[in-house]
């Protein structure tokens, strides 16, 4: 195991696993409390691969098993394990949602050491009889109060009702609010309390800036110009929501940027695909939301953008968390409008300080050791010569009405005459009327023009038009004296 540690690029342990080793190889329960990106994934899993190694096992009865809230948190711990137990016999098995059930299925009936899952999908394999809960010895839960957040807390005390009473239990969270502390007195018994900083602190390695913007436009623009800086190589974009994802991603891709999307909607290919293509470097800007990028786990990552401020505070360390990596250093930027004054103010009383503000001429910040920024460039003036551009035109009157609710085509008016004064009913002007013999109204027609031929006087007007049954023009005949 050693030998793996090594080949992973551990050559001393991270805070949380100096405190946390310890205690899970004695074999007690812990409540332990890191930032992300401190080797908390290690602090668990090489206790167990040094328990576990060289124990029975049994088909569908896995001996110890890891609870993650996300897909993507539960497929990096698997990566982890089999690093770390690759000289090992050891196996495990991987349950999430969106994945095949007939090939997870598959994958329990063979020997299973450990097991990882989400707490659904699990559940899931539980009632179908496909997985009994009789030989697990160690539980692991990890980002606990992701799971408070995403509501996986009573499906979590269900799985701890279904274990044996007589277990180990270690449970991590990077933020330790009241309800993660009364379930942790419920399911640990006598735990050791490690905490390598205080709780819903960020990692120091992370500079954190605060860019206020007057509006979402002047957001997306500020974003843009960001992005577009030579120094972010490989930036995370965090959005509230999932619609507000696919908006984000499709405007930057209209940019020209190299980017993809994670959120709760996408089906599990198109996730694994995203994050493939991010983690490669094939895409230099991964738009996602908390529940997507809560957990990921990817070296390098130079810049974290919160497009919006967090609905609740704890997901800002989570979401910074994932720059600054393994000792490494890492920028994050929080845009806020005016509009985001009350979340701002909860996200500052949980870091007990306020954010610096970003200078948004410079887009914020001080370089970096060794980074070079070019000067401002001033707009290009207009060339010589050119003409302004024309005035827009007049906007068109609004169409006038008849009775009957149609509209009636506006009237050509010639240009330098002065409009007819309209009829009033106070004693003002009205318009000029024309002579008789120069107009001659129909019903529903216009006025006639003068000087257009006229027809006979003779002819009868409404209620039938230029034409009138014969038998209305036959005279009556005379009715007879009374004799």
């Amino acid at each position: 195991m050693l030998a793996a540690v090594a080949a992973a690029g551990y050559r001393e342990p991270t805070p949380i696993q100096r405190q946390a080793i310890p205690v899970a190889l004695a074999g007690r329960d812990l409540l332990g409390s890191a930032q992300t990106g401190t080797g908390k994934t290690a602090a668990f899993v090489l206790p167990l691969v040094d328990v576990l190694a060289g124990g029975p096992r049994r088909a569908r009865m896995p001996r110890a098993l890891i609870l993650s809230p996300t897909r993507e948190l539960a497929q990096q711990t698997l990566e982890n394990f089999r690093i770390y137990a690759g000289n090992s016999d050891l196996a495990a098995c991987l349950l999430i949602g969106g994945g095949k059930m007939k090939q997870q299925v598959e994958a329990l009936s063979g020997d299973v050491d450990v097991l990882i899952a989400t707490p659904g999908r699990m559940l899931d394999m539980v009632e179908r009889g496909r997985l009994l809960m009789a030989g697990v010895r160690h539980l692991v839960i990890d980002e606990a109060d992701r799971m408070l957040d995403m509501g996986f807390i009573p499906d979590v005390e269900r799985i701890c009702s279904l274990l044996p009473p007589r277990r180990q239990t270690l449970m991590f969270s990077a933020t330790m609010p009241p309800p993660i502390r009364r379930l942790a007195e419920r399911f640990l018994r006598d735990p050791q309390e490690v905490q390598a900083a205080p709780p819903a602190s960020p990692a120091e390695t992370v500079e954190q800036w605060l860019l206020s913007v007057a509006d979402e436009r002047a957001k997306a623009r500020a974003l843009t110009r960001m992005l577009a800086w030579k120094a972010v190589t490989s930036a995370m974009v965090f959005s509230n929501r999932k619609r507000d994802v696919d908006g984000l991603y499709r405007t930057l891709k209209a940019a020209g940027f190299s980017a993809v999307r994670m959120q709760g909607d996408m089906a599990q290919p198109e996730r694994e695909e995203a994050l493939e293509a991010f983690r490669s470097g094939a895409a230099r800007v991964l738009v996602c939301t908390d529940v997507a990028g809560r957990g990921i786990d990817i070296f390098g990552v130079s810049h974290v953008f919160c497009f919006d401020v967090p609905v609740n505070a704890e997901d800002y360390v989570h979401r910074i968390g994932r720059t600054g990596r393994a000792g490494h250093r890492g920028r994050a930027y929080m845009l806020a409008t005016p509009e985001d004054a009350r979340a701002l103010q909860a996200v500052t009383r949980l870091l007990g300080r306020s954010l610096p503000q970003a200078d948004p001429a410079s887009w914020g910040g001080p370089p970096a050791a060794g980074e070079k920024r070019p000067a401002q460039q001033a707009a290009p003036a207009p060339e010589q010569g050119r003409k302004a551009p024309a005035a827009a035109p007049p906007a068109r009157p609004p169409r006038r009405r008849r009775a009957n609710g149609t509209a009636a085509r506006p009237r050509a008016v010639d240009e330098g005459k002065p409009a007819p004064p309209r009829a009033t009913d106070e004693g003002k002007p009205a318009r000029p009327r024309a002579a008789a013999e120069d107009q001659t109204v129909v019903a529903g027609n216009r006025p006639r023009a003068a000087g257009r031929p006229r027809r006979p006087a003779a002819a009868p007007s409404a209620p039938f038009g230029d034409h009138v049954p014969a038998f209305l023009l036959r005279q009556a005949p005379a009715a007879e004296e009374a004799g």
